[in-house]
């Protein structure tokens, strides 16, 4: 299992990388192994807002339906159009072609909150 370093993780699995003060986010690969076969994502457009600790979505698999929680309060400027064709690109690739939003943070400081890569895998018990 793959946990990079260079992200932050949310209790909620799901991965937050700062570029800029824009925020790619996507889920973690130990919750697309839990959750098995992605067959649908529902993101929302863009210029939709987010709170943190929020749903902002939903990701369903062939075992459940879960939410998509928000790792920073902010705008969603992008969503991966992909995955609207191909959702199992995130089975396949969950820290780069499988990243669902890109959101301008309102408050980068809650990044602070989010959990290193060593932290995450703690709390799986990785």
């Amino acid at each position: 299992m793959n946990f990079p370093e260079n992200l932050k993780y949310t209790k909620d699995h799901e991965w937050a990388r700062n570029e800029n003060g824009i925020v790619v986010v996507g889920i973690t690969d130990y919750a697309q192994g839990e959750l098995g076969d992605i067959v649908f994502i529902e993101i929302p457009s863009v210029g939709t807002k987010t709170t943190v600790h929020k749903p902002f979505g939903t990701i369903e698999a062939v075992k459940a339906v879960s939410d998509l929680y928000a790792p920073v309060s902010g705008e969603i400027i992008e969503i991966n159009q992909k995955l609207k064709d191909t959702p199992e690109t995130v089975n396949r690739d969950p820290y780069s072609q499988g990243w669902m939003v890109k959101i301008k943070s309102s408050n980068l400081k809650e990044l602070d909150d989010l959990m290193t890569s060593e932290n995450y895998r703690k709390m799986i018990g990785k």
